[in-house]
C-alpha cells in the first residue's frame, strides 16, 4: 500500500494538520454519498440519570489471538453491514507505548501514552516519543466508559495535570476524577502498540433516521512487558509477558442535515445502535480466533504484571515515573550486576516493539492485512 493511498501519513508528526485533513476527507466522502447538506458534530456529552454531563467514549472491541487473524476486516464490514462505507484515503497508523499508572485497586484507570517515531535518517527500529497524553478512564470494557484525556507538553510532564483537565472539560469534570488526577503517577507496567486505523460511515435510516454516524476503526497489535521496568523476567525468560491483538471501533461523532437539532436521546440512541451493529458481523467472522476478555488494554497490562508474580510492594520499590522513559538514561537506575552502569530505559521500551522473538508488525503490514479480502475460517 503506497503513500498515495495513505495521504494522511505525511502529517504523522503533526496532530493539528492530521485531524484537519482527516475531517476534510471525511466531509468530502459524505458529500459524495449525496449528503452534501449534512454537517458534522462531535460526540456530545452524555447526560446521566442524575443530570451529570460526562465525557464518554462510545466504543467496542474484540480481542484476537493474533493480529493476522483480523485479515480482511474492512471487507467484512463493507459486505456484511448494509449502510457501512469505508472512507477512502482515511488510513493512518501509529506506534506508541502505554504505561498503566494506576493499579487494580484504583477506582479508575490512569494511563500515560506517547506516540513513537524514528528520527530522520535513523534506523527504523529505533523510536522516540512525541505527542504525550495523560488519560483517565472508568474501568473495564463496559458500555459508554467515561474518558478524560489531555495532551501534555514534554517540558511540564512532571506537573500536576489537573489544570489541563479543568481547562478542557470545565464543569463536566467529576470531582472524583479531578482528585484521582492529582495523585502522583506510578508506573505499574508497559505495553507497546502498533495500530492501523481508518474511518467509516454508517447510514441506517430505519433505525437512526437522518443521523449518520462517523466511526473510527483500528487494528492494534501489542506486546506487554513482563516487569514494570521492562527488564528480563526469569518467569517468562523474556522481557515480554505476552502479546495479542485487538480490533476496535469507536464513534467519533455524527452528521445530520444542516439546521436540524436532534435531541440528546435521539443522538445517543443512534450512537449506541451504530456501535452494536458492528459487533455481530465481526464476532461472526472471527469467532474461531476470539479471546474472551472484559479488560481494557490498560487493565491487561496490570493483569500481565500480576500474573507473573509482581506484587504492589515490588512496584512501590521500583518507584518508576512515566517521564523516565522519555530519557535514554536515568541517574537513579543502575544495572544490578554493575552499579557503575546506568540503565538504558529507551532501549528497554524499544524492545516492546522490536523484540527478536516477538516483534510487532510494521504499520504497512497491518494496513495490508486490513485491506485483504476476507476468507472465512474453515
Amino acid at each position: 500500500m503506497n503513500a498515495t493511498k495513505r495521504p494522511l501519513f505525511k502529517h504523522i508528526r503533526d496532530h493539528d494538520a492530521l485531524f484537519k485533513e482527516l475531517g476534510s476527507i471525511r466531509n468530502q466522502f459524505v458529500a459524495g454519498l449525496g449528503l452534501g447538506d449534512y454537517a458534522f458534530h462531535k460526540t456530545p456529552k452524555l447526560i446521566n440519570e442524575n443530570g451529570a454531563r460526562l465525557s464518554i467514549e462510545p466504543e467496542r472491541s474484540i480481542v484476537l489471538d493474533s493480529y493476522r487473524a483480523a485479515t480482511g476486516f474492512k471487507s467484512v464490514l463493507s459486505r456484511s453491514l448494509s449502510g457501512f462505507h469505508v472512507i477512502e484515503k482515511s488510513d493512518i497508523g501509529f506506534r506508541y507505548p502505554t504505561a498503566a499508572l494506576a493499579g487494580n485497586d484504583a477506582p479508575y484507570i490512569k494511563r500515560f501514552r506517547s506516540e513513537y517515531f524514528h528520527r530522520t535518517d535513523e534506523a527504523r527500529d529505533i523510536c522516540r516519543p512525541i505527542n504525550l497524553s495523560f488519560g483517565i478512564k472508568s474501568r473495564g470494557k463496559a458500555d459508554n466508559r467515561e474518558e478524560y484525556e489531555v495532551w501534555l507538553p514534554e517540558s511540564s510532564i512532571k506537573r500536576d495535570p489537573a489544570p489541563l483537565l479543568i481547562d478542557k472539560y470545565g464543569h463536566d469534570l467529576p470531582s472524583s476524577v479531578l482528585e484521582f488526577a492529582r495523585e502522583e503517577p506510578l508506573v505499574h507496567g508497559w505495553m507497546g502498540v502498533k495500530r492501523c486505523a481508518f474511518e467509516g460511515i454508517f447510514i441506517d435510516p430505519h433505525n437512526m433516521g437522518d443521523l449518520v454516524i462517523s466511526i473510527a476503526l483500528s487494528l492494534d497489535a501489542y506486546n506487554i512487558g513482563a516487569k514494570p521496568d521492562l527488564s528480563y523476567s526469569d518467569v517468562t525468560k523474556s522481557s515480554l509477558a505476552y502479546g495479542g491483538a485487538e480490533l476496535e471501533w469507536e464513534v467519533l461523532g455524527y452528521y445530520c442535515p444542516i439546521g436540524e437539532e436532534p435531541n440528546h436521546d435521539q443522538i445517543w440512541q443512534a450512537i449506541n445502535h451504530a456501535i452494536e451493529s458492528l459487533c455481530a458481523p465481526l464476532e461472526d467472522a472471527y469467532q474461531h480466533n476470539l479471546v474472551q476478555c472484559n479488560e481494557s488494554k490498560t487493565e491487561r497490562i496490570l493483569a500481565a504484571i500480576s500474573d507473573i508474580g509482581n506484587t504492589p510492594k515490588d512496584i512501590q520499590q521500583f518507584n518508576l515515573k512515566p517521564w523516565e522513559f522519555l530519557q535514554t538514561e536515568s541517574e537513579y537506575r543502575r544495572k544490578p550486576k554493575d552499579v557503575r552502569r546506568s540503565v538504558n530505559l529507551l532501549g528497554r521500551l524499544n524492545r516492546l516493539f522490536y523484540n527478536p522473538e516477538n516483534p510487532l508488525p510494521s504499520l504497512r503490514e497491518l494496513h495490508y492485512i486490513a485491506a485483504l479480502p476476507f476468507q472465512k475460517h474453515a
